[in-house]
């Protein structure tokens, strides 16, 4: 693969957000409070009581069409950054990675970068829907979860 086709199956975007590292990272990290800010209208609900702690975790999320994705914690540090890969019940995650990373800026405000990376996604099925989550979308993530942390 080329450098190029790879960078291209990669979308971030990052901004400033008027709220403390702690509070942004807690409204990441409890996937139960994941769909109230999700900007790809993708994420239904989260049975409560999952808050990641550890690489190494599992935490099923709900899709907005009904079905439900196990999402394996790939990277963790509390506060800062983390990182997971989704599967479908049961089977191995097939190589997408959704990641966040805090930045504090002060007490009172975060720089956070949003990314998802495809580059090793192997399931041609997906493609078009991994297109499909550009940038845009991830800013409007972004967006949604400044709006909560920042009325909090």
């Amino acid at each position: 693969m080329s450098g190029h086709e790879g960078s291209s199956r990669v979308a971030s975007a990052s901004r400033e957000v008027a709220a403390g590292a702690e509070r942004v990272f807690e409204l990441i990290a409890d996937p139960a409070q994941q769909p109230r800010w999700d900007g790809n209208d993708n994420l239904a609900e989260a049975a409560g009581g999952q808050r990641v702690r550890a690489v190494g975790e599992v935490f099923t999320m709900t899709l907005t069409g009904g079905s439900v994705r196990e999402n394996h914690v790939v990277e963790f540090e509390e506060g800062r950054r983390i990182a997971w890969r989704p599967a479908e019940p049961g089977q191995e995650p097939p190589g997408h990675l959704w990641l966040w990373e805090l930045d504090p800026i002060d007490s009172s405000r975060t720089r956070v970068t949003h990314t998802y990376d495809w580059s090793r996604l192997s399931d041609e099925k997906r493609f078009a829907r991994a297109r499909a989550t550009t940038t845009d979308r991830l800013q409007a993530s972004l967006a949604r979860l400044a709006a909560v942390a920042e009325s909090e």
